[in-house]
């Protein structure tokens, strides 16, 4: 894959990933009862728009037109957009409930969750993971600079919730998370 096709493949999955991680922060403000997951949830909201915006602009900048639409949905169907990249791994994993959901995210499990804030928790940190494992894989034969900037804010900010939130897992269940 060449350097400019590997920018487009970067944008055109890592927004759909961003909108799963978007989703499960739109659950947690009306779902969550710990203010601390709200106000993650918040903060996780805000950068990842903000983030989507900024390369669906450059998308149109560079290629000459908009991000194609990736036709499944979180929590439902197979995520594979990123088996040329990962050796043919994709970014499949089970999600909670069982089914298997793009980037781990099962949206339709955690609306439904007995405890919503641990399980936000439990699928928040391997979806983060993913993030910070295609932004650094990414940057390495990034074309642009101005993403190969975004991409280690994203690593910094996404490694940074994975540990406040593993704090918070120890600190609240008493275990470590996945």
């Amino acid at each position: 894959m060449g350097t400019q096709s590997m920018d487009q493949h970067f944008i055109a999955m890592m927004i759909p990933h961003h909108e799963g991680a978007i989703a499960m922060a739109d659950l947690a403000l009306s779902r969550a009862k710990r203010p601390e997951i709200k106000s993650l949830a918040r903060s996780i909201k805000d950068s990842q728009t903000r983030e989507n915006n900024q390369m669906r602009a450059w998308y149109r900048q560079w290629f000459g037109g908009d991000v194609p639409a990736w036709g499944g949905s979180y929590g439902r169907g197979v995520y594979s957009g990123w088996g040329g990249w990962m050796g043919g791994s994709g970014g499949m994993m089970m999600g909670r409930g069982g089914g298997m959901g793009m980037m781990g995210t099962d949206v339709e499990w955690l609306k439904n969750a007995p405890d919503f804030d641990r399980a936000f928790i439990e699928q928040m940190i391997p979806h983060h993971r993913m993030g910070v494992m295609m932004a650094s894989m990414a940057q390495t034969n990034s074309q642009h600079p101005e993403l190969r900037e975004l991409q280690q804010a994203m690593v910094k900010a996404q490694s940074r919730e994975i540990e406040q939130m593993a704090q918070w897992y120890r600190q609240w269940y008493g275990a470590s998370s996945r």
